[in-house]
């Protein structure tokens, strides 16, 4: 069993990095074979329409074409049997670099039949994970959480399974003090990161295990 998880914050050791690490150590516990991937290690665009991954009887028909560094990550994903994104949401949505990675990654095993096929090689288990600082209440009111749903509704249907898992109201600044902020309840903010975060975490553990299940 491998798992990989593929970090798309800036940020290696803040809140999302820990929520995977969370995830892979639930995976950890069912004998499973981990990897984290900092996404913002890498050099790559998204996907530039070249269609090689399209052209039948090319060299890349239903792989992309594009070499980089995502090409490797790419391929590890192939003979992985759960992957687990995780994100923190800029403007409502996932970051750049994570939107980036899923144009390759998704788009070259897409067939532009009638059925809309979908071309992965096997089933492969999905975990999404996304830190806000916005409140639950918030998220819903938007919309976020009925956008995301329905990428985790998308990729059930090319993978067969799918979940998403929401750490809201996130702790961003080691001193707010310091920086334009003033929106900010901190000691409300304070009293989530000691009381709710650990409580995510756990649930990020848990995540793991059943990917790996």
């Amino acid at each position: 069993m491998k798992v990989i998880a593929l970090n798309g914050s800036p940020r290696k050791t803040k809140n999302t990095a820990k929520m995977l690490k969370e995830a892979l150590e639930g995976a950890k516990t069912q004998g499973a074979e981990v990897e984290l991937i900092n996404l913002y290690d890498l050099s790559y665009k998204g996907c530039i329409s070249c269609f090689a991954c399209k052209r039948i009887g090319g060299q890349s028909h239903r792989k992309c074409a594009v070499n980089d560094d995502l090409q490797s990550v790419l391929r590890k994903i192939e003979e992985a049997d759960a992957l687990i994104l995780g994100s923190p949401i800029y403007f409502g949505e996932v970051t750049g670099e994570m939107r980036s990675f899923l144009e390759r990654f998704l788009f070259q095993y897409l067939a532009y039949d009638k059925n809309h096929s979908f071309h992965f090689n096997k089933k492969l288990s999905v975990g999404l994970i996304y830190t806000m600082n916005v409140p639950s209440e918030y998220m819903s009111a938007v919309g976020y959480e009925d956008k995301f749903k329905n990428t985790e509704e998308m990729l059930k249907r090319f993978f067969g399974q799918a979940e998403s898992l929401f750490a809201n109201d996130t702790y961003q600044f080691d001193d707010y003090s310091k920086y334009d902020s003033t929106m900010f309840d901190v000691d409300h903010k304070i009293k989530v990161r000691d009381e709710q975060f650990p409580k995510d975490l756990k649930k990020a553990f848990e995540l793991g295990i059943r990917l790996t299940q």
